[in-house]
């Protein structure tokens, strides 16, 4: 199932629905956001000494490693907070590398918090993760955006003027 920048669209899912339909249509958020700016701070400055950016044909991993004989994949986020997009995003390149015929461990990383999440893609995962994907296929589908519902993180989201003015 290919869906272009898929990782991106499936962070917004867990977020926003709105967002997804959107980002698949280039509608790109306002770019001078404070947030938006803090994560492209975060993703050009840390972890620079293991950063190995890799790009495979439509997945951008932002760590890639070999820790004791296993390929490590690295996802960078500002914050523990939005954990489930975070894990779902790092699932999905876990998925892209398994069906390429390369087995990679997991793990988010939060420099902010000095924590690590370690993520594996178990059945289970892969599953939620496919489902995912067949409800993205359908909100890009759509002629027009779903309706903005509001949520905890319309306060600080970068498409706030798109969808409250």
């Amino acid at each position: 199932m290919h869906i272009p920048r898929a990782g991106t669209l499936i962070w917004y899912y867990f977020i926003c629905k709105r967002e997804v339909w959107l980002m698949a249509r280039s509608i790109v958020p306002e770019q001078d956001h404070d947030l938006v700016a803090m994560g492209r701070w975060i993703e050009e400055t840390t972890y620079q000494r293991s950063r190995k950016r890799i790009n495979l044909e439509h997945v951008v991993i932002d760590v890639m490693n070999v820790e004791k004989g296993k390929i490590l994949v690295g996802e960078v986020k500002k914050s523990s907070r939005y954990v489930k997009s975070a894990t779902m995003q790092l699932a999905y390149y876990l998925f892209v590398l398994k069906q390429k015929g390369i087995h990679a461990e997991g793990v988010l990383l939060f420099p902010k918090e000095r924590k690590r999440l370690q993520v594996v893609l178990d059945e289970r995962l892969e599953q939620e993760l496919l489902a995912v994907l067949r409800d993205i296929q359908a909100i890009i589908r759509k002629e027009v955006p779903p309706p903005p519902v509001p949520c905890r993180f319309c306060k600080k989201c970068a498409y706030a003027e798109f969808c409250w003015s």
